[in-house]
């Protein structure tokens, strides 16, 4: 690659990153969310994957810490999910909005904010979203940059 896309590369996958962060948080009152965000900040990884190589990349995902980041998105999700069902009888029913009143105001106010966008269980499903996402295409794309057909050697 050439010193001009190495030179923009790494500001824009910061970029990148910082949009990615802005589109996950606020997903629940604008477009977007946990996938759109998702895939935002991991597009900054593979802007710099391909640029850079896979050993000299400035952002660097190790087996670990995709492995623990997809496990605390997945884990996260499920908890949430169940926590809905086990208050109100339903899997990943808004406990901070509560639409039904099946709660009780103790458990409602964990997951409500003074706000006039409160979207309860929503913008921390989609945090939990954009990391799975996040590492799930980082991942094929490492696997894929590893990767060496026979017709190469």
């Amino acid at each position: 690659m050439g010193p001009i896309l190495k030179i923009f590369a790494f500001p824009a996958a910061i970029i990148l990153i910082c949009l990615g962060i802005l589109t996950i948080l606020g997903g629940h009152i604008t477009p977007g969310g946990g996938f759109q965000g998702g895939a935002m900040i991991a597009s900054a990884a593979i802007l710099c994957i391909i640029v850079y190589g896979i050993e000299k990349s400035p952002i660097q995902l190790s087996h670990n810490f995709i492995s623990i980041i997809e496990s605390l998105g997945a884990l996260g999700y499920v908890l949430i999910g169940i926590a809905g069902l086990f208050f109100a009888g339903f899997f990943l029913y808004n406990t901070g909005a509560d639409f039904y009143n099946l709660l009780p105001q103790v458990i409602v106010n964990i997951f409500h904010y003074p706000d006039v966008t409160n979207a309860g269980i929503v913008p921390y499903l989609n945090i939990f979203v954009g990391l799975k996402v996040f590492v799930g295409l980082s991942a094929v794309v490492i696997a894929f940059s590893q990767f060496k057909s026979k017709e190469m050697e």
